[in-house]
């Protein structure tokens, strides 16, 4: 039988004046037996509510609480799936997952392709293993939008990238979803030699027609670890490479931004700094749909940079800092610093880190580990790491957690979640 496990109780919430404890598990509401949050939120729509719970105890037992009809109980989960994540059946050539070093925590081996969790967290779907009662149940539920990783829309090529003989049939079920409401992000992970040129142009124009239905577009570069013993034979994109794709892109975001508006297409942009070209201006990225893809956060970054340094009425220039940062976005933000130094007389230093533990071509700064900035990072300095090193648990990947990296490291460490936090803890804002 399907559980959630309560690993929360809000202070004052109703749940903790009927006595629900963290531990015990739901086991339904109102005689219903729910398999997700997304099934709960509708029960506890309901004023009368008879909770089921199961604990370190003989039998369950029944808690009534009685509440407005859009009061929140202030219950919280361990997951937002109550029976077990929908899993990838796939065996992609570009697989990340494939590429992480054995021995780190559980949880970053999981290749979750579950379309709750697209509709919940932006999580990216292939919607290979998608049955006829998902379909039925997101269109009856509307859950949009979805995230849907396409990879490309030629069936044959799909298959093969994908390592799926049953993934060639994307395009009918995009056009299913958004013919009954259902808006789409679409990514795709892009190798040379495998989904560029004439299929990523085929795919362009694919999803283009789709649109509204399909809302934007994003390619992304493969990413390519030194762990790839047995894998498929990839390579990385050449800076030429790079700079033709932007060229190509920068073509048909312009037809699309005459003819919707939007710019429709993004590239991630680590295609802009490999190049060595500027980024697209803020307005050309549509409000950043696809920011937790990669797609404008050093545009994000360096705009909320200046416009904080705009605000700036007077400053105090703090002890000298290093800010550690991946080489890949290194030669955009040593100008920053370059030019923030000679404004206000400070010494303070971007410092380039080379990832050492996924190696290959792996160089953004969401992705250093605790380790490789311990023997990067000079004794004895200010450091301030960019929050992004950290997942919510304040662990590194390398599962070094926050406090064990301050205690091992001999100097002072502080954390910037962005632009504005950072220069405040440069100059004193």
């Amino acid at each position: 039988m399907v559980k959630g496990i309560i690993s929360g109780v809000r202070k004052n919430s109703l749940a903790e004046v009927a006595g629900i404890q963290a531990g015990e598990r739901l086991v339904s509401v109102n005689g219903a037996h729910v398999k997700d949050i997304i099934e709960l939120s509708y029960c506890l729509t309901d004023e009368e509510l008879e909770l089921e719970l199961e604990g370190n105890y003989v039998h369950t037992r029944k808690v009534h609480i009685s509440k407005a009809a859009d009061e929140d109980i202030g219950l919280e989960f361990d997951s937002a799936v109550f029976d077990r994540v929908r899993l990838c059946a796939n065996k992609c050539k570009f697989c990340f997952v494939d590429q992480m070093i054995p021995g780190m925590r559980q949880g970053l081996y999981v290749r979750d392709d579950d379309y709750r969790l697209s509709f919940l967290y932006g999580n990216f779907v292939t919607l290979t293993n998608m049955a006829e009662a998902d379909y039925e149940r997101i269109i009856s539920t509307h859950m949009t939008p979805l995230y849907v990783s396409v990879h490309c829309t030629d069936p044959s090529r799909r298959c093969e990238l994908m390592g799926n003989k049953f993934a060639g049939d994307i395009l009918a079920k995009l056009e299913r979803l958004i013919a009954a409401g259902i808006e789409v992000h679409t990514q795709i992970v892009c190798c040379p030699d495998w989904n560029d040129g004439e299929i990523l142009a085929k795919s362009f124009q694919d999803l283009y027609e789709l649109h509204p239905g399909v809302l934007t577009m994003a390619v992304v570069p493969v990413g390519m670890t030194k762990h790839r013993e047995g894998l498929a034979a990839l390579r990385p994109f050449s800076a030429s490479e790079a700079a033709a794709l932007i060229d190509q892109v920068t073509r048909w975001q312009r037809k699309c931004r005459r003819e919707t508006g939007t710019s429709f297409i993004h590239l991630g942009d680590e295609f802009y700094l490999l190049a060595g070209r500027e980024l697209p201006k803020a307005s050309w990225y549509d409000e950043f749909p696809q920011l937790e893809n990669g797609i404008g956060l050093t545009r994000v970054f360096v705009d909320e940079w200046a416009a904080a340094l705009k605000k700036l009425r007077r400053a105090q220039p703090k002890e000298r800092a290093i800010i550690p940062v991946g080489e890949g976005g290194y030669r955009v933000l040593k100008p920053l610093m370059d030019k923030l130094n000679a404004q206000f007389g400070s010494q303070h230093e971007f410092l380039p880190i080379k990832n050492n533990f996924f190696g290959g071509y792996v160089n953004v700064t969401g992705l250093l580990t605790g380790g490789d900035l311990l023997k990067a990072l000079p004794e004895g300095q200010r450091i301030i790491l960019p929050s992004v090193v950290l997942n919510s648990d304040n662990l590194f990947l390398d599962d070094m957690s926050f406090e064990d990296f301050k205690k091992q490291y001999q100097g002072r460490v502080e954390l910037a979640k962005d632009a504005g936090e950072l220069l405040h803890l440069l100059l004193g804002m």
